[in-house]
């Protein structure tokens, strides 16, 4: 019989070494700690093939969970320094910034989409990104999606 997979939350304390060395691993490699998996496997003490065995199937709570995802569109004039005013208004709430695309200005106006990863509690973070819009500058402000 085939075993249905599922998700569950365990306390690292209680697990095997590998699988917080796996995350250790992981987070060198995403943070240009390391050339290699195999000079990360070293370093952290882990061998590559149980590396390789688990690396799809650890992840920590925080990076699976408790991100929040935004994109944003955002109508903006043409004018110095408002995009920046927008992405210091981002970074003051601790939002990690993923993608920001504009368009080319038209009429005296740019069209910009913002994907950004949260932390905050989601009805706190849709107020706050809800007064993007008392920024000089912004014409427009649109929550397309929020995971």
């Amino acid at each position: 019989m085939e075993q249905k997979s599922q998700l569950i939350v365990v306390d690292s304390a209680i697990l095997p070494d590998v699988f917080t060395k796996v995350l250790d691993v992981k987070k060198l490699m995403a943070q240009r700690g390391e050339k290699s998996f195999a000079s990360a496997c070293k370093r952290v003490g882990v061998s590559r093939s149980a590396y390789y065995k688990y690396k799809d199937s650890v992840f920590s709570y925080e990076e699976f969970f408790n991100r929040k995802i935004v994109n944003l569109y955002l109508l903006l004039s043409d004018s110095p320094g408002v995009l920046s005013g927008v992405l210091v208004f981002l970074q003051d709430m601790q939002a990690n910034i993923l993608t920001v695309n504009q368009s080319i200005p038209v009429d005296g106006a740019a069209n910009v989409n913002i994907s950004l990863r949260l932390t905050s509690d989601n009805g706190e973070v849709l107020t706050a990104l809800g007064s993007i819009s008392t920024l000089d500058g912004v014409l427009e402000v649109k929550i397309l999606s929020a995971e």
